[in-house]
């Protein structure tokens, strides 16, 4: 099924994106900028991909869902997102590179607003947070009482949350850091400061050569940054890492887009709320994404974890 609109004289030159918002009030802009980019949308039967395209008096726009529909009903895949656990209350998911966790825009692109348009539902969120560039296991309540209950076992320091990253130079043997933390929010930027909040991280070498580590990563508090800024405190900073890294090093190795980190475990305990009963004692991980898989075997890493 679908659905025509012919635009009114009073529509005439508005945008293709703001018509069917106004049009479609059940389905997020994010979803209709999808069903745009998507070939979806036709105006006067030719695809128009751009939703800043001017309409005109006259033209019919057809979409591929019917007026009143909450998502559009080719909205059902997760994209590039891999889904490790799909409960009834709790999601976790396997995050892409380059993508943001909350949309930094109302409906904007983002792992959250990607779970509302296959969920069709906005009481998704997401408990935890992971950077721009930061690859790996995200928990995602689906509805209120898991999330207060997540958020609860995350406050307590009840949850495990192991990372993988290669650092640059040969890490400690291992090591637990200690070192308070301040974020400049203007900035958004993070320093080790006697000011700050307490931020622990227990880092151990899997692997390494002259100029480079693997290392396993246990954050036993959950600051902004922290894992990055612990490692460049150390001395150890991660490869990539364009805020808190090495210059020189990040530009001799050509092929690295990113700060080589990736959420590698998440583990929850036996003794949760009900809400929680499908993940008590689980333990969730995500494998390398590719980009690390390949740096690390190009440099003959063996490791175990």
């Amino acid at each position: 099924m679908s659905f025509v609109l012919k635009i009114s004289p009073d529509d005439d030159g508005r945008r293709l994106d703001r018509i069917l918002r106004l049009q479609f009030k059940n389905i997020t802009l994010g979803q209709i900028m999808k069903s745009i980019r998507t070939g979806e949308v036709t105006v006067n039967g030719i695809r128009v991909r751009e939703g800043a395209f001017h309409v005109s008096s006259g033209d019919e726009i057809e979409v591929k869902w019917e007026k009143g529909q909450s998502v559009p009903p080719k909205k059902t895949s997760w994209g590039k997102i891999a889904v490790i656990f799909h409960g009834r209350n709790v999601l976790i998911l396997n995050k892409p590179s380059g993508m943001l966790v909350q949309p930094d825009e109302p409906d904007g692109d983002s792992i959250i607003t990607r779970v509302w348009g296959v969920t069709g539902t906005r009481q998704a969120q997401a408990v935890h947070r992971l950077d721009r560039n930061t690859t790996g296991v995200l928990a995602v309540a689906l509805h209120g009482q898991a999330l207060r209950a997540l958020e609860a076992l995350f406050k307590a320091r009840k949850v495990t949350k192991i990372y993988l990253a290669v650092v640059i130079g040969k890490a400690p043997e291992e090591i637990t850091v200690d070192a308070p933390l301040l974020k400049d929010s203007e900035n958004n930027t993070v320093k080790v400061s006697p000011e700050g909040q307490r931020a622990v991280t227990r880092i151990t070498r899997l692997a390494s050569d002259n100029d480079y580590s693997l290392v396993r990563i246990e954050l036993l508090t959950g600051r902004t940054h922290q894992a990055r800024v612990h490692c460049a405190h150390i001395g150890s900073p991660i490869l990539g890492d364009r805020k808190y890294g090495s210059f020189g090093a990040n530009k001799a190795a050509k092929i690295v887009k990113r700060p080589m980190l990736h959420a590698y475990e998440i583990g929850f305990p036996e003794d949760v709320d009900e809400s929680l009963a499908e993940i008590s004692g689980r333990v969730f991980r995500a494998d390398l994404p590719n980009d690390m898989k390949e740096f690390v075997e190009a440099r003959g890493f063996l490791f175990t974890l």
